[in-house]
């Protein structure tokens, strides 16, 4: 109980946005961060890690300078949530279809050199995820019970599939990220981005 009284957001916010509904499959590599299997076979991811590795992975992200941060997501409910967490933080985002050779080709005109690439959904941004590995890149990646992490450096367990809970993870990333900059608090923060903005798919 001492765990959830310091989450960053009450537990039942966590619950409400599904952030901790996984699928009915699991990967082995997911077997640590499941809490209990439901009654109709989901599995249920636990949130105290999902909370801590979100300012751990704040913390992470702010070694690097905000330009060479690539977020990734062809996912159609995580695109407009990465954007807005890229424009937030100064990020570059790739939404949508991801250009093969994005990272890797120097002549496209889409071509970047990223320091870091953070993905949506490792199965969904496979071929962000090749490129990167190629490149040496650190991948840091929302995963759900069914992914594997294998191409992860870092992982955020939590439900990377619902509309809901991307928005959610993406807004409360932003907004660590801006806190541990000194650029932001949790009151300005929610005054200034509307979570439920977020959810939005345009």
């Amino acid at each position: 109980m001492s765990e959830e009284m310091n989450l960053l957001l009450p537990f039942e916010q966590y619950e409400e946005n599904a952030v901790n509904i996984g699928t009915q499959q699991k990967s082995a590599d997911m077997a640590r961060f499941i809490d209990r299997v439901r009654e109709d076979g989901l599995y249920l991811l636990n949130v105290n890690i999902t909370d801590q590795r979100i300012r751990s992975i704040a913390a992470f992200l702010n070694k690097y300078d905000a330009p060479r941060i690539m977020v990734v997501s062809a996912r159609q409910y995580g695109q407009r949530p990465a954007r807005l967490f890229a424009e937030a933080i100064g990020a570059n985002a790739a939404v949508g279809r991801f250009i093969p050779g994005s990272l890797t080709n120097p002549v496209l005109r889409s071509y970047v050199e990223p320091d870091v690439l953070f993905v949506t959904d490792p199965a969904a941004d496979q071929q962000a995820l090749r490129e990167a590995v190629n490149s040496g890149l650190p991948i840091v990646g929302i995963v759900d019970a069914n992914n594997n992490l294998r191409n992860v450096d870092v992982a955020l367990p939590a439900n990377n599939k619902g509309r809901r809970s991307l928005a959610l993870i993406y807004w409360l990333l932003a907004r660590e990220v801006l806190k541990a900059r000194g650029a932001t608090t949790d009151e300005d923060w929610a005054a200034a981005q509307d979570v439920e903005e977020w959810q939005s798919t345009f």
